[in-house]
């Protein structure tokens, strides 16, 4: 049997799972609680949805293993590609730093197969946005269980619409089939001899996206008469599959429940996908705007999109300054609008609005790079980009501008200030290491969700609204292992993780590991319920 058991629960938000243990909704995580070791892990505040699995895996920063996001930027040719996720050459995944103990991984997102494990390795069985191949370590390993107990039904279908019931209701019968279905593999997987096992539960993350609004009051779109909370029982599903592995494990088995980022309402697609490229084209290009603007009485708050197509369809038909032609693109089917010279985006990245404003980067002063979370600007530098127009002498004056614009834009709905922060990511335009992300400036957006900007170079939107939950940096972990204090407390960052486990297994730490290991440092509460604030 297992020495480590690891389950990571993929974008569980440490606040629901706080409040559902507290109203009794997650017995088998309370009582993991009531038996170690509970606390909030902190992460990075930017790039939070691009670098979480590589901070976990490697055991580094992303400052010093230079991955940020999958999407690439070649500044020579103005051009972004999906380069997927990091490659591991430099520094490999922790569990490749155990020699001698036997490891299991099964269906770790965002890795490689690593042929110094010992042991087996399954990756993209089910999990969300895997980016990387469905295979495994033996080969012959992942065909074999999928013949014995299935593929996951949401594998790489777990991307739709909050409007399309349709959808939403074969996601939630996936996610739990696809909960079931995890479990009795891990459960047969579990029959082995392991010193480490480690999987993840990729079904939080899936619901936290798409589920978000039909559960969370604290959502503009929530219905207060609903009378279920397809979220929290996507959660409940994970914590019965919790009881039942752990019940297949000794007790003196070392358990760590984590979680290396949260979710929380969606307020990033829109302004980093469709607001920022377009109030930076319009500062480029004064009086010109790419999107259509409302004017006059403001539509209902982010209400369903009219008209046929998938989100990007729907947004990119905005972009007709016609009024007359928007309204038959959305009449008219969009198999369609290619036939009648309509042609929509094309390309791997083609459904992030952001790029469609590629074509004129090499003419703007600043653009910004496809995003998953907050906004990323990029500065067109001379010497640094081809047709760059900001020469190095004003860099630093621009950059100022931008953000002294930025804190200007506020919620079209509310009033409130649309950024929270604006981060310099060099000190200044010689500065280029290798290890620093392409922006050079990066907009952390406030709380709430909106589809609707207000800035001193006009309106833009509203657009229609994409998924209803997103990310936040914010993780957890429950640690159950022979070192810790029944209700006790953990502080700590997602980079402690790599270290945690490897020192829970017996195992040498790596001089480059950046994380220290946890276990050990726990503090016992007065009151077993009171939960740990992250450092």
């Amino acid at each position: 049997m297992s020495q480590v058991v690891a389950i990571g629960l993929d974008a569980a938000d440490p606040a629901l799972i706080e409040e559902w243990l507290d109203q009794g909704y997650l017995p088998n995580l309370n009582r993991l609680r009531q038996q170690g070791a509970y606390g909030r892990l902190a992460n990075l505040e930017y790039y939070k949805a691009e670098t979480a699995w590589t901070t976990f895996l490697t055991g580094c920063q992303p400052q010093r293993t230079g991955y940020w996001t999958p999407i690439q930027y070649h500044p020579q040719t103005y051009s972004v590609v999906e380069g997927g996720a990091y490659d591991y050459r430099q520094y490999p995944p922790f569990y490749a730093f155990a020699p001698g103990k036997r490891v299991a991984v099964f269906d770790m997102p965002q890795t490689v197969l690593d042929p110094r494990v010992d042991g087996l390795q399954v990756l993209a069985w089910g999990a969300h946005s895997p980016q990387t191949p469905s295979h495994s370590l033996p080969p012959e390993v992942l065909p074999a269980l999928i013949a014995r107990h299935g593929g996951h039904p949401a594998l790489h279908k777990d991307h739709g619409d909050w409007y399309d019931q349709a959808y939403l209701t074969r996601l939630q019968a996936a996610l739990h089939e696809g909960v079931r279905l995890r479990t009795a593999i891990c459960r047969e997987l579990l029959q082995q001899p392991w010193d480490l096992f480690l999987t993840v539960f990729s079904e939080t993350h899936s619901a936290g996206h798409d589920l978000w609004y039909l559960s969370q009051p604290d959502h503009p779109l929530y219905d207060p008469q609903a009378t279920t909370s397809p979220l929290r029982q996507v959660y409940e599903d994970v914590d019965r599959a919790i009881g039942q592995l752990l019940a297949d494990v000794p007790a003196e088995t070392a358990v760590v429940v984590f979680s290396t980022h949260g979710s929380g309402p969606n307020n990033t697609d829109v302004p980093s996908m469709i607001l920022l490229p377009e109030l930076l084209y319009r500062f480029s290009f004064a009086g010109q705007s790419r999107l259509s603007t409302a004017s006059g009485r403001k539509p209902s708050l982010l209400r369903p999109p009219m008209g046929r197509g998938d989100w990007s369809q729907r947004v990119h038909r905005l972009s007709d300054k016609n009024p007359l032609k928007r309204l038959l693109k959305q009449a008219i089917p969009g198999r369609l609008h290619r036939r009648l010279g309509w042609k929509p985006p094309m390309g791997p990245l083609a459904w992030q609005p952001t790029t469609w404003y590629q074509p004129d980067w090499p003419r703007m002063k600043a653009f910004a790079l496809p995003s998953f979370s907050e906004g990323y600007i990029r500065i067109n530098l001379q010497g640094r980009e081809p047709h760059g127009i900001i020469t190095p002498d004003g860099y630093n004056t621009l950059c100022d501008e931008l953000t002294t614009l930025l804190y200007q834009l506020q919620d079209g709905r509310t009033g409130q200030p649309m950024v929270k922060k604006v981060l310099r990511t060099r000190s200044g335009p010689q500065d280029d290491s290798l290890n620093l992300p392409d922006a050079d400036l990066v907009v952390v957006w406030q709380d709430e969700p909106t589809d609707l900007l207000e800035s001193p170079l006009g309106r833009i939107g509203p657009v229609p609204y994409r998924r209803t939950g997103s990310h936040r940096p914010e993780g957890f972990i429950f640690a159950r292992t022979p070192q810790t204090l029944p209700g006790s407390a953990l502080q700590g960052h997602v980079v402690d993780l790599a270290a945690t486990l490897l020192e829970l297994m017996g195992s040498e730490l790596p001089a480059h590991l950046e994380g220290r290991p946890l276990v050990g440092i726990a503090t016992v509460l007065s009151d077993p319920k009171t939960i740990a604030a992250p450092i």
